[in-house]
C-alpha cells in the first residue's frame, strides 16, 4: 500500500461553517457516517460506519504511518475528524504525536484541494469538476444529503434528532453513492494534475501550517463572553434612540440610511468607515448625532467575540485560522474562521486596565470614561488573545518586506544602500524624490508623509487612484501635484519600473512562442497550455491558458482564467506592473515560511501577514526570534531582513 484517497461524511451539531472543523468534531454529538476511499488508485470501497461495519485493519493502521501518503480535498477535514474517531474507537492506534497530542500527524497527508490552488485553480471538488470538464462530476444531491442526514432536526415537541439509514433507505444509498463518488471524481482530478506535482518542499511548508492550526490560540472566553455582553448591552440601549432620531424602522440598514440622508439633502453611495467623516465633516448637529450612532450600531468587527467563542475548543484555544495558499495567485496564506488577518488595530494606551474592568464586569468604569463603546470594543479585540500559563507571546515581524523584495528584484542600489545603512526608506525615499535630506522628525520631516503614501501607492504601477487611496487626499494637493508625485517615485526608482515592463515583454513572449525564458532571478516558461513563473524559491506562480490581446485602448494586456470576482472563475487581465506585484508578494510568502521553518522548535500559534506570535516561555527573548526571521536563505543571497518586535502578556499591536 502506497497510497489512499479518502472522502468521509460525518455528522454534528456544530455549524462548521461557523465553528470550524476541530470545534465540529469535538461536539458529543460529532459521528463518523461513511468512509470511502481508493488504495494505490484502485476501486473504491464504502465503509458504512454508521451501520456497523468497520474499516479493515490495514486502512486504520495507514491512517497514522507515515510511509502511505493520504490524499483527500480539503483534507484537514479528514484528518481532524479521522483522529477524534480513532481516538474514540480504536485508541491503540491514535497514538498521535502532534503539537498537541490529539490529531494524527499532517506528514504524508496530501491535499487535493492545495494542488489545485497550487496551479492557480479552484478551491471545491465540485468546481475543479466544471473547470476540468469532468463527465462524472460530484453529485448535485449532496447539499440535501448532507442536510438531511449530517445536520440536528427538531420535531414538533422541540426534541432534537438525525435522520438515519431506517428513516430513509432510499436516500441513505445514495448518500453512499455521493460519498463513493466524491472519491472517484477526487481521483480524476489528481491523473489529470499529476502533469504539475507539487513540490515535496511545499508539502513540508503545508505541513507546517497544519501543525500550527493543530496547535490553535488561547482565547480569553471569560473575557470575550462579557465583551459580548457589554456589547448587546450597548446595542440595546442605542438601536431605539436611533429610530427615534430618524423614525426608520431598521435604522442600521444602509439602504434605509441612505434614503434618510436622502431626506436631509445628503446623497451618497456609500456609509463605510471612510466615507461617513467625509459626510460628518459638512453635516449638522443633529446628522452627525445620528450618524455618530450608525457608525457604533454598525461596529462589524466586535463580531469576531462571537466567532472567538463559536471556534475556542473545550481547552479554550481556537484552531484552524489558516488556509495554506489560500490566495492562489501568491500562495499567500488566507484567514478563517476569526480572520486575524484584518483585526482592528489598537491605539489606546491603557489596553490592560481596559480589559481588566470588562473582565470583571465593571461595565460602568468603562462608560464613564468613554462615549464610543463600540470601538472600545473593536480595539481590545486583539487582547483576547492569550499565552497559556507560565507563558507570554513573543510578536515579531519583517520590516517594509515588499519594498525590500522589489528593490532587490529590481537591483535598485539605492534602496537597498539605504536598508544596509538602517535608514527609514520611507525618508529615503522622499530625499531621492525632491533631492534634499528628509529626516524623520527632523529636517525636512513634513517630505516624509509623501515619500510613505507614494512608496505605498506606486511600487507597483499606481498613479493618481492608488496616491489617494493611499491618503493622498489628506496632503490637500491638487491633481497635478498628485501626479507629479508619481513621476517623483518613478524618476528615483528607474530600475522598478524598468522591472515592469520586462516583466511584461518577458511573459508575453513565453506565452506567444510557447517558450522558456529567464529574467535576472525569475524563470517565465509556458506548459500545459499555462505560464508558469519560477520564483528564486524555486515554487512557481500559475497563470491558466494565458493569451497576449490588446484592450479596448489598443493596449497589449496578458489575460488568463483564474478566480475572480465573488470567487467565479473569470478571463481576468493583467500587465507587468501587476505581476510584478504578484511575484514580489509570493517571495515575501516564501520569506515568512523560511522564517517560520527556522522557528520549528519554537511554539508559533499565529501569523498575520508578514508576522508571527510565538508563545513561549519567560526565558526565550526577542533578539531569538528576530534573529531566526532575519536569516537570509540561500537562494535569496543579497537580500537584507530585518525583524521588529516585542513581547506581550496579551496580543496587541505596539
Amino acid at each position: 500500500m502506497k497510497t489512499i484517497t479518502i472522502d468521509i461524511e460525518t455528522a454534528s451539531d456544530e455549524n462548521i461553517k461557523e465553528s470550524g472543523v476541530y470545534r465540529y468534531a469535538e461536539s458529543e454529538y460529532f459521528d463518523l457516517l461513511l468512509v470511502s476511499y481508493s488504495i494505490d488508485n484502485g476501486p473504491v470501497a464504502t465503509c458504512d460506519i454508521a451501520n456497523g461495519e468497520t474499516l479493515p485493519e490495514e486502512m486504520l493502521k495507514a491512517l497514522t504511518n507515515k510511509s502511505v501518503i493520504k490524499k483527500a480535498f480539503n483534507d484537514n477535514f479528514e484528518r481532524v475528524c479521522l483522529s477524534v474517531y480513532l481516538r474514540g474507537n480504536h485508541p491503540d492506534i491514535a497514538g498521535f504525536e502532534d503539537a498537541v497530542g490529539n490529531y494524527i500527524d499532517p506528514e504524508s497527508w496530501q491535499c487535493d484541494m492545495i494542488h489545485s490552488r497550487y496551479l492557480g485553480m479552484m478551491s471545491s471538488l465540485d468546481d475543479m469538476g466544471r473547470l476540468l470538464r469532468l463527465k462524472e462530476k460530484k453529485m448535485s444531491e449532496g447539499k440535501d444529503l448532507i442536510k438531511f442526514f449530517c445536520t440536528l432536526h427538531e420535531d414538533k415537541n422541540g426534541n432534537l434528532f438525525f435522520y438515519d439509514k431506517s428513516d430513509a433507505p432510499t436516500k441513505w444509498k445514495t448518500f453512499k453513492e455521493y460519498n463513493r463518488r466524491d472519491v472517484e471524481v477526487e481521483m480524476k482530478i489528481q491523473h489529470l494534475l499529476s502533469e504539475v506535482p507539487v513540490p515535496d518542499f511545499i508539502w513540508e511548508e503545508f505541513y507546517i501550517d497544519q501543525r500550527i492550526n493543530d496547535r490553535g490560540i488561547l482565547v480569553d472566553t471569560a473575557f470575550a463572553a462579557k465583551a459580548v455582553e457589554l456589547d448587546n448591552n450597548v446595542k440595546k440601549e442605542l438601536f431605539p434612540k436611533l429610530q427615534e432620531l430618524t423614525g426608520l424602522d431598521n435604522p442600521t440598514s444602509p439602504a434605509q440610511m441612505k434614503d434618510w440622508l436622502m431626506s436631509k439633502g445628503i446623497e451618497t453611495d456609500s456609509l463605510n468607515k471612510k466615507a461617513l467623516p467625509d459626510i460628518m465633516e459638512t453635516a449638522d448637529d443633529s446628522v452627525k448625532e445620528v450618524l455618530r450612532l450608525y457608525q457604533q450600531l454598525s461596529k462589524s468587527s466586535v463580531s469576531k467575540y462571537h466567532t472567538m467563542l463559536n471556534a475556542a475548543c473545550e481547552d479554550g484555544r481556537a484552531r484552524g485560522a489558516f488556509s495554506f495558499y489560500g490566495a492562489n495567485r501568491t500562495g499567500r496564506f488566507a484567514g478563517r474562521l476569526i480572520q486575524l488577518q484584518n483585526l482592528p488595530q489598537n491605539h489606546l494606551d491603557n489596553l490592560a486596565e481596559l480589559k481588566g474592568l470588562i473582565k470583571a464586569g465593571d461595565f460602568n468604569a468603562v462608560r464613564e470614561k468613554y462615549n464610543d463603546i463600540p470601538d472600545v470594543l473593536s480595539q481590545l479585540i486583539r487582547t483576547a488573545f492569550i499565552p497559556k500559563e507560565g507563558c507570554k507571546f513573543v510578536v515579531a515581524d519583517f520590516s517594509a518586506i515588499e519594498a525590500r523584495v522589489i528593490s532587490w528584484l529590481a537591483g535598485e542600489t539605492w534602496r537597498m544602500q539605504a536598508f544596509a545603512n538602517g535608514e527609514d526608506i520611507y525618508c529615503a525615499s522622499a530625499s531621492k524624490m525632491f533631492g534634499v535630506t528628509v529626516e524623520k522628525n527632523g529636517e525636512n520631516g513634513h517630505l516624509r508623509q509623501k515619500g510613505k503614501i507614494a512608496e505605498l501607492a506606486c511600487g507597483y504601477g499606481g498613479s493618481i487612484g492608488a496616491i489617494k487611496a493611499m491618503g493622498g487626499t489628506e496632503l490637500n494637493l491638487t491633481d497635478d501635484e498628485l501626479y507629479s508625485l508619481v513621476d517623483d517615485w518613478r524618476r528615483s526608482s528607474p530600475n522598478i519600473v524598468k522591472l515592469w515592463s520586462d516583466v511584461q515583454k518577458v511573459a508575453e513572449k513565453a506565452i506567444t512562442d510557447k517558450n522558456s525564458l529567464t529574467l535576472g532571478r525569475l524563470k517565465f516558461s509556458y506548459e500545459i497550455g499555462m505560464l508558469f513563473i519560477e520564483l528564486p524559491s524555486g515554487r512557481r506562480l500559475a497563470y491558466v491558458r494565458p493569451k497576449v490581446e490588446k484592450n479596448s485602448d489598443g493596449k497589449r494586456i496578458i489575460t488568463y482564467e483564474g478566480v475572480g470576482e465573488n470567487k467565479k472563475w473569470l478571463r481576468l487581465e493583467t500587465y507587468g506592473a501587476k505581476l510584478v506585484e504578484n511575484i514580489t508578494q509570493g517571495i515575501a510568502r516564501d520569506l515568512l515560511l523560511h522564517a517560520i521553518a527556522n522557528l520549528k522548535d519554537m511554539d508559533i500559534v499565529a501569523h498575520v501577514h508578514d508576522e508571527v506570535i510565538v508563545e513561549c516561555t519567560p526565558d526565550t527573548t526577542v533578539e531569538q526570534v528576530c534573529s531566526f526571521m532575519e536569516k537570509t536563505p540561500e537562494w535569496a543571497e543579497g537580500l537584507l531582513l530585518r525583524a521588529d518586535g516585542y513581547e506581550c502578556e496579551f496580543y496587541m499591536k505596539q
